[in-house]
């Protein structure tokens, strides 16, 4: 799905959201209206209490309006630990000139809707003047629902840019343990068969070519697999009929997106330290199964549970662990 297609739902819904908001305010602000005209003696069929919340809505219309305004402002001029003068007094001079303007519009739209110019001109101007000291804290509650917006988003940015510097500290921890158990892999089998041990680096260089590339913290869960299919055929080399590789991937979860690196490990622990340790060798078993919305990964080995387990294989699962938990949180 592109990224482009829920804007315009989003954009509704807010809207929809600062509708809301200010006819529920119109409709607490319409009792008070009501009992204020009773006691300053208004005309009786001025006083039904329909009228009068549509009297309120219209006025608060222009407000509607400048919510998205005064909100962007809040963002573009946002109170932090270090700077609050100068945004608040910017925000403060911009209120000075919006407030009875918001105030005023509201007046004239009711004499063009309801039809009923009881007043001149001059005399909605003053009563419009005095009416915004009674609507500064409408503009006060605004520009407060905007900071709070903008102090979220940078937390959230903050929140992201933590993530992302922490998962790419977890993916340069993985790199070297890999390549570290790997050549110790084919040192082993050097002293034993050299020509073995020269195919295994010609395939390590292979490896290593597409990791040190560019990588995205995601990739298709195709290339991971692809990626560790090389793991794989090169521990085949330095194996020779003691490992075995069954692989079971629905064809639906194929393009879905995994972390990068992530099955290495996993692939690595469980042939480093269950397979490579038993004299018949033994088989790897890697799964990909759908379960609703949910992506199920497995990686088996045949090798007896063991009590405890070594330094290398507690630093593969921790990093896995710990990238998991940063990405999707209790979600993993």
């Amino acid at each position: 799905m592109k990224s482009e297609t829920p804007s315009a739902p989003k954009i509704s819904t807010k809207a929809l959201i600062v509708v809301a908001a200010w006819v529920l305010m119109a409709a607490a602000w319409t009792p008070p209206t009501v009992a204020l005209q009773i006691s300053t003696g208004a005309p009786r069929a001025h006083l039904h209490f329909g009228f009068i919340f549509l009297y309120v809505l219209i006025a608060f219309v222009p407000w509607m309006a400048l919510t998205p305004v005064v909100l962007w402002l809040s963002r573009r001029f946002p109170v932090t630990e270090t700077q609050a003068v100068r945004p608040l007094a910017i925000l403060a001079a911009i209120g000075v000139v919006l407030t009875p303007l918001a105030v005023f519009a509201g007046y004239g739209l009711n004499v063009l809707c309801t039809g009923r110019a009881q007043h001149d001109w001059a005399t909605l101007l003053g009563a419009a003047y005095i009416t915004s000291f009674y609507s500064i804290p409408f503009y006060i509650a605004l520009v407060a629902a905007g900071q709070a917006v903008a102090y979220f988003e940078r937390a959230r940015l903050r929140e992201r840019l933590l993530a992302r510097a922490e998962l790419r500290a977890l993916q340069a921890q993985i790199q070297p343990h890999f390549l570290f158990n790997t050549l110790n892999a084919i040192a082993a089998v050097g002293y034993r068969d050299a020509a073995r041990a020269d195919a295994a680096m010609a395939q390590l260089s292979e490896l290593l070519r597409a990791l040190l590339g560019e990588r995205p913290q995601e990739i298709a869960l195709k290339d991971e697999l692809a990626f560790v299919k090389g793991y794989l055929d090169l521990y085949t080399l330095l194996m020779p009929d003691r490992l075995r590789v069954q692989m079971e991937v629905e064809p639906a979860v194929w393009e879905a997106m995994v972390p990068s690196m992530l099955l290495q490990p996993l692939v690595e622990n469980a042939i480093v330290h269950g397979v490579a340790r038993r004299t018949q060798g033994g088989q790897i078993s890697l799964a990909a199964v759908a379960d609703g919305r949910s992506l199920v990964l497995s990686v088996r080995n045949d090798a007896p549970d063991r009590a405890g387990a070594s330094a290398g294989a507690s630093t593969g699962l921790a990093n896995v662990r710990e990238r998991l938990k940063v990405l999707f949180g209790a979600a993993q």
